[in-house]
């Protein structure tokens, strides 16, 4: 079968089949037959392949990974575990958007800790002007899930209450360019914060406040899954989430 992922990756990147061939070291009609028929190049090929064009090797060739591959690369993306988020040094979510230049992605219910912060959000909007695109999905303060998971949390009508504080603190940087805004109604299983290819990943447990939950610091590392896992989970949410209006 043809690699239609192979074949999208060149096509967006706009590298030709030759580029490719050169960059790698191979006959272009190897890379043709990688395309049209579906071989698997050997693991050193995929791997410059895969850093060439920026993506992942594992969704250029998902067959070519044993469950042993992907399981030891996986475990490499997880940089640290803190156990609880109050236990994440304060300085670690700056550094994770500061690092950032292409992507910033913030999940959340409320996340009234990092909005509080003037220095974070000050940042955010400095990381827009310099043309990262920053993403904040929050939960819409009026939604059965977000009323729920007051609840769960024993606070009831303040989880909706911290969410609408949330955006008066982020109004600085509501409708600067390269920042955007959607309310969610989504049951979240964690939250999730992206600084390009790093994630802090807050998990959420029932009955119990997010800063009590774990945190898990991951770094993307080619072949592992786990930064992609979350990523297309917050990609599912934006897609289903309603912009917030000025």
């Amino acid at each position: 079968m043809p690699n239609d992922r192979l074949r999208a990756a060149l096509l967006e990147r706009g590298v030709s089949i030759a580029d490719l061939a050169e960059a790698v070291e191979v006959d272009p009609k190897t890379v043709e037959r990688w395309i049209t028929k579906g071989r698997a190049p050997y693991r050193r090929h995929r791997y410059a392949v895969a850093v060439h064009l920026g993506m992942d090797e594992g969704y250029l060739w998902p067959e070519a990974l044993t469950r042993e591959q992907v399981a030891s690369a996986s475990e490499s993306e997880i940089v640290t575990v803190y156990p609880h988020r109050w236990a994440v040094p304060r300085d670690a979510w700056g550094r994770l958007f500061a690092a950032a230049t292409e992507e910033i992605g913030i999940l959340v219910y409320s996340g009234l800790f990092l909005a509080d912060d003037a220095g974070i959000v000050r940042m955010l909007g400095e990381k827009a002007a310099t043309g990262a695109r920053v993403r904040i999905l929050l939960g819409d303060p009026e939604c059965p899930e977000v009323a729920q998971r007051g609840a769960d949390e024993g606070i009831d009508d303040g989880m909706a209450a911290k969410i609408r504080n949330v955006l008066v603190l982020y109004k600085p940087i509501r409708g600067l360019d390269n920042v955007e805004f959607r309310l969610h109604r989504t049951v979240l299983y964690n939250s999730i914060y992206r600084g390009d290819d790093q994630l802090l990943v807050n998990t959420h447990v029932y009955g119990m406040p997010a800063g009590n939950a774990p945190v898990l610091h991951l770094r993307k590392v080619l072949g592992g899954d786990m930064v992609t896992t979350y990523v297309d989970s917050f990609e599912r949410v934006w897609e289903q989430a309603q912009p917030l209006e000025s």
